[in-house]
């Protein structure tokens, strides 16, 4: 059916296989086409790739008026028929090349040659530059690196999709191993029967996500990758560095169910809901693994020993059976299952999948089951049974230390003026402040902080409390309740978006305060159980970041209190705000400003009050977002800023496309580690950016965000351009997230959440929040005399050649770019209403879009895009034939949608699923649009 339009050369063999794999793939969704539509349904998808194909060579206008004449004429069926074919293709896609990721990676393995961000090479590295393993121990033994899952509006993947993609992506990669026809006929007759499954799967959801969807969308990747492949990764870094005791420094994070940011779905109740769920994933792997253990530890008391410890947990266990009673770890074992059944049925509601045979108490906490764990461990090594520990116990045990019985930590969000909402209503009833909200910031601080030195609560018995202050002040309790249940580490961070002001901390440390989570007073000493974390997200407010904090720390009693409630001071930065607040290349570089600052200050603070800086890093999956690889990402941190810690945002489908293979997810894990190590462990390069550097960077800055702020913010029309030539307004229908496309209900920018602002522009191939204004930025900069110039280019060359910050960006400008298309961009320009309206500011993004274009290609050298990374370059343009034909259908679906009348309700039912549809390929065939 849908043959690529590349395929491999001779002289490129290292990707046949994947051609290969592309090709069957696309074979068998062909047939399955004919057979479930008929010969005429596949027929017309192949004439829709050829013309889309045609329509790229920029001269074959003939193509694009013979694609253009060929939809208009097809019926509602037939283009959401072809839309399906092509969204369901670059699926299949996905498979083939994630699947080859795997092989080429194995390939280099296999002879030695590492690749970056693999943790050997990193370790290779750090070696060479003569950094000890006891070095990097006592570095790991003080790190904390966390990426968190959160949930946002661009995962449009649903679970049975997901589930079937899996079993084809196992099914393609037995292929290598088949070496009879008929086994390989069997295999593909599996594969054929998955793709008729997908094919009859209705691909869209019919309702919106609710939360309780996002918390079990976000567990399968534990059981697809984390509860094992974490486990792996501390064994590669055992053995890689023998002797060395390696705490658990690697943590998973999660928003879901604690995100209330803009989600009013969010409450007390789905807090605890998400904990149970997570606590009954990580018991049910426990309980598997343990259940194993018992059939592989069988060792007979009549030929080994054990310890005292050992044989105690044998008597303790309650299995009295006769079968077993020379089986001592078994008997253990029996019994750690029935209380680890009766965990799971006390902390959840929910029954073992494996009934116990036995009744027992509860685990009082994870560290008690791992005691146990241990006596097991213990008694094996002093017994000579080394390599059975290896095989199951030694990973349950990491596994244990790593996840607990919460899986994951679960931040609570919520923005600043929720909080001063709440604060001014229990003022206000409690007769303490009439006009909270009206106060001045000294006089804020000055209240905030006298009633963080009294004892009494805020809250009056019997008190008439609005549903947000009652809402509100109900997750604060659910968290001090599900801390006690569930361990210290089940909920540790309270993120608070927009914060501007010291009052804002201050707020929620009050609210603290209110449910039992801050005991005692700041005068006299307090220690809080959480840890508040600003969140500072524009541009003004990422100015202001170490000012705020100056002064947050200069508050009498503050630096006491973090000292005693863990020394740790998590500091998150946004880059999708920053972003859309002033352009790509200002977020980038007042982060990187923010970053710097801060490391100062809290170096001093470190020395001083023994307070740890940790940035966390609210990256997304697009280049706008902060996106891109993760490696690089790492590296290019300003020097000082990592230290072995750092927690970053994992986001949309990107999470699928980084964990639901295991063996890909094991390398971004790895990645993670590798780019922590290096960067903390290795000298910086330069040690320091020269301040010439640094001058550069700041006016290419502002420059960018004058450009980037007169296009969105300034030039008129803008809005209604952005809403007619993008599918925001499709996507904002779309059941793909629990949470509102906007903040309020208008078509300004400014209200618009940064995730479909991002996301629409990636579907019309326009990008725009990953590159504009470096261009205009560029030539202001260059402008002036010859011999100015001259020594002004060569100065950002050699920022590009020497600078990882500087480098990093451009190479993420160069992949955005690269998967930008200004012909398919243009096509949208056609839905705008306003003819002259939409020719004037596409012309603006298109000037802008050539500018950026050149000036890349004059400070890196390279005239075509990703020429430094051709891997990269190939596997885009393989997508381009399938995700292009969409971005056609797209546009013709979302015309005749806008253009319908009332009468047409019902067709246009039809009509909305294929756009939905596209939306889902185009995502798909783009990979990080979240």
């Amino acid at each position: 059916m849908i043959r690529h339009s590349n395929p491999a050369s001779a002289a490129d063999d290292k990707n046949r296989p994947l051609m290969e794999d592309i090709r069957l793939l696309g074979r068998i969704l062909g047939e399955v086409i004919r057979e479930q539509d008929g010969r005429d349904a596949y027929e017309l998808v192949e004439r829709v790739r050829q013309l889309s194909i045609a329509c790229r060579l920029k001269s074959d206008n003939e193509a694009g008026q013979a694609l253009d004449e060929l939809l208009r004429s097809l019926s509602n069926d037939q283009t959401v028929s072809v839309i399906r074919a092509f969204s369901y293709f670059s699926h299949l896609a996905n498979i083939a090349e994630d699947r080859h990721h795997v092989r080429r990676r194995r390939l280099h393995e296999r002879a030695g040659h590492l690749q970056e961000g693999s943790l050997a090479l990193s370790l290779r590295r750090l070696t060479a530059a003569g950094v000890s393993p006891e070095q990097i121990g006592r570095s790991l033994r003080s790190a904390h690196i966390s990426p968190v899952l959160t949930a946002h509006p661009t995962e449009v993947q649903r679970q049975s999709i997901l589930a079937a993609e899996r079993t084809i992506a196992e099914l393609v990669e037995c292929r290598e191993a088949l070496l009879g026809a008929r086994e390989l006929a069997d295999n593909e007759a599996l594969i054929k029967a998955r793709v008729t499954q997908i094919w009859q799967t209705r691909m869209l959801r019919l309702a919106r996500l609710t939360v309780a969807d996002e918390i079990e969308n976000a567990l399968q990747y534990y059981d697809a990758t984390f509860l094992r492949e974490i486990p792996r990764l501390y064994r590669a870094l055992e053995e890689a560095l023998p002797g060395e005791q390696l705490a658990p420094f690697f943590r998973m994070g999660n928003w879901i169910g604690g995100d209330r940011d803009g989600n009013p779905f969010v409450t007390a109740e789905t807090l605890r809901m998400a904990l149970q769920r997570q606590a009954a994933t990580a018991l049910q792997h426990y309980l598997c693994e343990v259940h194993h253990l018992g059939g592989e530890l069988s060792m007979s008391a009549q030929w080994v020993r054990m310890t005292p410890a050992m044989a105690a947990l044998a008597d303790r266990s309650p299995d009295t059976s006769e079968h077993r009673r020379d089986e001592p770890y078994r008997r253990a074992l029996i019994g750690m299952y029935a209380r680890l059944a009766a965990t799971l049925q006390a902390l959840t509601g929910q029954s073992a999948l494996r009934h116990a045979v036995v009744s027992a108490a509860a685990y009082p906490s994870a560290t008690d089951f791992l005691d146990d764990l241990r006596v097991i461990e213990d008694s094996l090594r002093a017994h000579h049974a080394d390599p059975l520990i290896a095989l199951r116990l030694a990973p349950l045990i990491r596994a244990v230390e790593v996840f607990g019985f919460h899986l994951a930590t679960v931040d609570l969000r919520q923005s600043s003026d929720q909080h001063e909402a709440v604060l001014a209503e229990l003022l206000r009833v409690a007769r303490l402040e009439e006009n909270y909200g009206g106060l001045a910031e000294p006089a804020r601080c000055a209240l905030l902080l006298r009633l963080l030195d009294d004892a009494r609560p805020l809250r009056v018995r019997g008190g008439d409390y609005s549903a947000l202050a009652s809402g509100e002040l109900a997750i604060f309790e659910a968290a001090a309740s599900l801390r006690q249940t569930f361990g210290d580490h089940a909920i540790r961070q309270y993120i608070i978006s927009h914060t501007e002001e010291v009052s804002d901390l201050l707020e929620v440390l009050l609210l603290f305060k209110e449910a039992g989570l801050l005991r005692g007073t700041l005068r006299e000493g307090a220690q809080s159980e959480l840890t508040v974390v600003p969140l500072f997200e524009t541009i003004t407010d990422l100015r202001r970041a170490t000012a705020i904090m100056r002064s947050f720390y200069a508050t009498a009693g503050i630096a006491k209190m973090i000292g005693a409630s863990g020394g740790e001071q998590e500091v998150m930065l946004g880059y999708s705000d920053s972003n859309k607040d002033g352009g790509t290349f200002t977020s980038t570089w007042e982060l990187y400003k923010a970053e710097t600052s801060l490391a100062a200050l809290f170096g001093g603070l470190h020395q001083s009050q023994g307070v740890t800086l940790r940035l966390f890093h609210g990256r997304g999956g697009t280049v706008g977002r902060g996106g891109g690889p993760s490696y690089q990402a790492i590296m290019a941190q300003p020097p000082a800023t990592v230290n072995g810690q750092i927690r970053l945002t994992e986001q949309g489908e990107v999470i699928a496309s980084k964990y639901a293979n295991p063996e890909i997810g094991h390398r971004n894990l790895e990645t993670l580690v590798a780019a922590t190590l290096e960067t903390t462990l290795l000298p910086p390069t330069p040690r320091r950016a020269p301040a010439r550097f640094l001058a550069a960077a700041e006016a290419l800055s502002v420059g960018s965000m004058a450009a980037y702020r007169q296009l969105v913010y300034e030039t008129p029309g803008f809005a209604d351009y952005f809403f007619s030539a993008t599918p925001i307004r499709e996507i904002a229908e779309l059941n793909i997230g629990s949470r509102p496309a906007a903040r309020k209900a208008s078509n300004a920018i400014e209200h618009l959440r940064a995730i479909p602002w991002g996301f629409s522009w990636g579907q019309c191939r326009v990008a725009l929040p990953g590159w504009f204004g470096f261009g205009s930025a560029v030539e202001a900069y260059l402008g002036g005399q010859d011999d100015e110039r001259e020594a002004r280019l060569a100065l950002l060359r050699r920022m590009h050649a020497q600078w990882p910050f500087f480098t990093t960006l451009l190479s993420n400008l160069d992949m955005v770019l690269a998967k930008t298309d200004l012909g398919i961009a243009r096509r949208y320009v056609e839905l705008v209403e306003d003819d002259a309206l939409g020719k004037h500011i596409f012309g603006l993004i298109e000037a802008e879009w050539r500018r950026t274009q050149s000036a890349l290609a004059l400070i890196t050298g390279e005239e075509q895009r990703l020429s430094s990374n051709p891997s990269l370059a190939r596997s885009i343009e393989h997508r381009f034939s399938y995700i292009d034909p969409l971005n056609h259908l797209q546009v013709e679906l979302m015309r005749r949608c806008r253009n319908s009348t009332p009468a047409d309700a019902a067709a246009m039912e039809r009509v909305k699923r294929g756009i939905h549809i596209s939306i889902n390929g185009v995502a798909a065939g783009l990979r990080n649009t979240g």
